[in-house]
C-alpha cells in the first residue's frame, strides 16, 4: 500500500515539474523579441547582425495576404521597411524612436531625408540602411566607360529591347530626367525588355538582356560568381533606397540601442558594404565608405554619392499626377 502511495506521489511530482517547465517555456517564448522584415530585401551580412535570440518574422508588403502581414507587424516589437512601402503601414501602431540617443549617430544625409517626412512619420522612422541602385552590364565592355559618366548610354541602339528596369515608374522617371534628350522617358521605355523587381538578375543572366538596373545589395553575390557581369555607378548619380526601423514599444529601448551600436563595429561595417549596404551614421569610419574611388566593385564614387537622389513620400495628388504622366508616356 505504501509503495502505491509513493509511486503516485512521484508521478504527481513529475507532473508538477513538467507543468512548470511547460509554463516557463511558454513564458520565455512570449518574452522573446520579434522583428518583422521583408526577407528578400536584406543581405545576409545584415540579417546576421540581428541578435540570435530575436525571432525574425517574414512579411511581404506586396502580398495579397495583407491581413496576415498586418497581424505579424502588430505582434512584432520592431519592423524593418524600405522607403517604397512607407505608405503601406499604419504609423499609429508605432512609438517615437528618434527621441532615443540613437538619432545623435545619424549623418547629415539621413537627417535631411527625415526632414522630407511629416513630423509624426519622421519621429518614428530610424534610418538603418542606405542602398544605391547600380547598373549591371553583361558581356559588353565598351558600354562601361560611357555608363560611368551618365545615363545617356541607355538610349544606345544596341540596347533596344535589352534593358531590365525596376518595376517603379518613379525610378524610371527620375533616370529619364538625367538623360540629355527630348522625350527621354518615352525613348527609355522603348528600350525595355521588361520591368521586374524580383527576378531581374535571373533574367539578365539567362536571356538576351544586356543591362539591368538593380539595388546594389541584391547583386553582390552574382558579381562574384559570373565574370560576364560588370558593375557601374554613373558619376551623374543613382537612385537611393532607404531602409528604416520602427518600434512598437519603448520598453526595449536599451536592447535596441545595443544592437544599433553594434553595427558600427568595423568588421561589420566592412561586411555590410561588401554586400551593398551602407549605414547612414556619422562615424568617421562609416563615412569613409562613401568616399571610395577604386573601380570597379567598390560602390559609388564620392561624386556619384553627391549627385544621387532619394524619394520622399508622395502626396495623393502627386501619385495621381505620376500615374497620369506614366500612362501618357505609353501613347505613341
Amino acid at each position: 500500500m505504501f509503495s502505491k502511495i509513493a509511486t503516485r506521489r512521484k508521478f504527481l511530482n513529475c507532473a508538477k515539474l513538467s507543468l512548470l517547465f511547460l509554463l516557463n517555456s511558454c513564458s520565455n517564448l512570449s518574452n522573446k523579441l520579434r522583428i518583422s522584415l521583408q526577407n528578400s530585401f536584406y543581405p545576409k551580412s545584415f540579417k546576421d547582425t540581428i541578435p540570435k535570440d530575436w525571432e525574425q518574422e517574414k512579411i511581404n508588403f506586396e502580398s495579397i495576404e495583407l491581413q496576415k502581414n498586418r497581424k505579424i507587424i502588430f505582434n512584432s516589437d520592431f519592423t524593418l521597411i524600405n522607403d517604397g512601402w512607407i505608405t503601406s503601414i499604419n504609423f499609429e501602431l508605432f512609438e517615437k524612436i528618434n527621441e532615443y540617443p540613437l538619432i545623435e549617430n545619424l549623418d547629415k544625409r539621413s537627417i535631411d531625408f527625415l526632414g522630407s517626412f511629416n513630423e509624426d512619420q519622421s519621429s518614428k522612422l530610424f534610418p538603418i540602411g542606405l542602398v544605391p541602385y547600380t547598373i549591371i552590364i553583361k558581356n559588353n565592355k565598351e558600354l562601361i566607360n560611357s555608363a560611368r559618366t551618365s545615363w545617356d548610354f541607355l538610349l544606345s541602339k544596341k540596347l533596344t529591347g535589352k534593358i531590365i528596369f525596376p518595376q517603379s515608374p518613379r525610378i524610371i522617371f527620375s533616370i529619364a530626367k538625367k538623360i540629355n534628350s527630348s522625350n527621354s522617358l518615352q525613348k527609355l521605355k522603348s528600350q525595355a525588355m521588361l520591368f521586374d523587381d524580383k527576378n531581374m538578375l535571373n533574367w539578365l543572366i539567362n536571356s538576351d538582356a544586356c543591362v539591368a538596373i538593380v539595388p546594389y545589395s541584391l547583386c553582390s553575390k552574382y558579381l562574384k560568381i559570373d565574370p560576364r557581369l560588370s558593375l557601374v555607378f554613373p558619376s551623374q548619380g543613382v537612385p537611393l533606397m532607404w531602409h528604416f526601423l520602427l518600434s512598437q514599444s519603448n520598453l526595449n529601448k536599451a536592447i535596441l540601442i545595443k544592437w544599433i551600436k553594434s553595427l558600427e563595429n568595423k568588421s561589420i561595417v566592412d561586411k555590410l558594404v561588401s554586400q551593398g549596404w551602407y549605414l547612414p551614421f556619422k562615424s568617421d569610419y562609416i563615412q569613409s565608405k562613401y568616399k571610395s574611388e577604386i573601380l570597379p566593385i567598390s560602390g559609388p564614387s564620392q561624386k556619384c554619392w553627391n549627385n544621387s537622389w532619394s524619394f520622399p513620400v508622395l502626396t495623393n495628388e502627386q501619385k495621381i499626377n505620376l500615374k497620369n504622366s506614366w500612362n501618357e508616356s505609353l501613347t505613341p
